[in-house]
């Protein structure tokens, strides 16, 4: 069981000092809209690499006339029978960027994603299917990283050699061997890239088909390439055909001002396998009832894959728009978790089918009080 069993906040949000201590139940925070309770979420999604849930700079969270002008949060975490540990960040008020320590040793923003899995939904992701296809993949590829915790380092890389390959086609005449290595680089790291979210995909899909008889409608799940000639991931000679490609496009994508084919030009398709309709023409409730079956069938299959923690799992308003029968049912697949649940909702009644099984937590004017 992977829970945080204390959480404390300075200057971040709208939280001058918040504290709260717990046990492995999964939490509840009701309360008035504006209340808070998204930024005791976001705070914990800066437990994970990455920007947090709201995909911002790291001096954005520093509460409003905050004095220090940083913010920092501090954690305990325990993981089943090991001795729990501390995990600490926030903002360093000289390079004003981020800073990570566990167990009180400074450390890489990466190590993070060794010892914590996180997965969230948010009132933002409601209209995923239907937005910009760039919004769905950064959202798979935050799936990804939860099953291959080097897929962010190795994004990273793709996308510094995709950039210096630009910057080489911009100023034009470049050495061909330049040209080479930028594109020998983008096909290595986009190969690992493909390879992470077809896994991704495959662990996903096992855990959909698993739950025939769930409250949440069933999902079939494709990756789309959206370039000619793509490679299979699984294919022996894939780097090699993913170079060939880069290099036949040099003149197009200089013309364009950027790459246009690669792993960066994928799109997550989403189908509602028992209307064979795509996710993006459901309703608003259909698709969030999509989206919080792919949510959980995420989080069982994290907890399933070998030597990874059990994730926590933030459902920001996951009840809004779901009945009361899958509320009840969500509550259940929360309480059968592995890892921690967090559920905010501006009612307590929303909550009810918890009974004693969760702890719960009133939240008012950024003053949290257990309930």
């Amino acid at each position: 069981m992977s829970a945080l069993n204390r959480l404390q906040l300075t200057d971040f949000r709208s939280y001058a000092a918040l504290e709260m201590v717990l046990d492995d139940r999964p939490v509840v925070l009701f309360g008035a809209n504006g209340a808070g309770k998204t930024n005791i979420l976001e705070a914990i999604s800066f437990l994970a690499p990455g920007r947090g849930m709201r995909r911002v700079a790291m001096d954005v969270p520093v509460r409003h006339d905050c004095q220090s002008g940083v913010w920092a949060l501090h954690a305990v975490l325990s993981c089943g029978e090991d001795e729990p540990f501390a995990l600490g960040t926030g903002l360093d008020p000289q390079k004003r960027a981020r800073r990570v320590r566990i167990d009180g040793q400074n450390t890489k923003t990466g190590a993070l994603a060794d010892l914590l899995r996180l997965v969230w939904l948010t009132p933002a992701q409601d209209r995923l299917f239907a937005g910009p296809r760039g919004a769905r993949l950064r959202f798979f590829d935050r799936l990804v990283l939860s099953l291959h915790p080097l897929h962010g380092r190795v994004s990273t890389a793709y996308e510094r050699a995709m950039r210096d390959r630009q910057r080489l086609l911009d100023e034009g005449n470049a050495d061909p061997a330049w040209l080479d290595a930028c594109e020998q680089q983008m096909a290595e790291a986009g190969v690992k890239i493909m390879r992470a979210r077809a896994d991704t995909i495959t662990h996903l899909q096992d855990e959909i088909d698993a739950r025939e008889a769930s409250a949440f409608p069933q999902a079939d799940l494709t990756l789309e390439a959206l370039y000619d000639d793509a490679p299979k991931a699984d294919a022996p000679d894939c780097v090699d055909a993913l170079t060939s490609i880069f290099a036949a496009a040099r003149s197009r994508d200089a013309m364009a001002g950027r790459a246009l084919c690669g792993p960066h030009k994928a799109n997550l398709q989403v189908l509602w396998r028992a209307k064979t309709m795509p996710a993006a023409l459901s309703s608003t409730g259909e698709q969030k009832a999509l989206l919080i079956g792919l949510t959980l069938a995420h989080a069982r299959a994290v907890a399933a894959a070998k030597d990874t923690p059990a994730p926590l799992v933030l459902l920001d308003e996951a009840c809004a728009h779901l009945d009361k029968d899958r509320r009840a049912a969500l509550i259940d697949e929360v309480c059968a978790m592995q890892g921690q649940g967090w559920l905010t909702g501006t009612d307590r009644a929303l909550f009810d089918a918890f009974g004693d099984r969760a702890q719960f937590f009133e939240v008012r004017d950024s003053v949290v009080k257990c309930a």
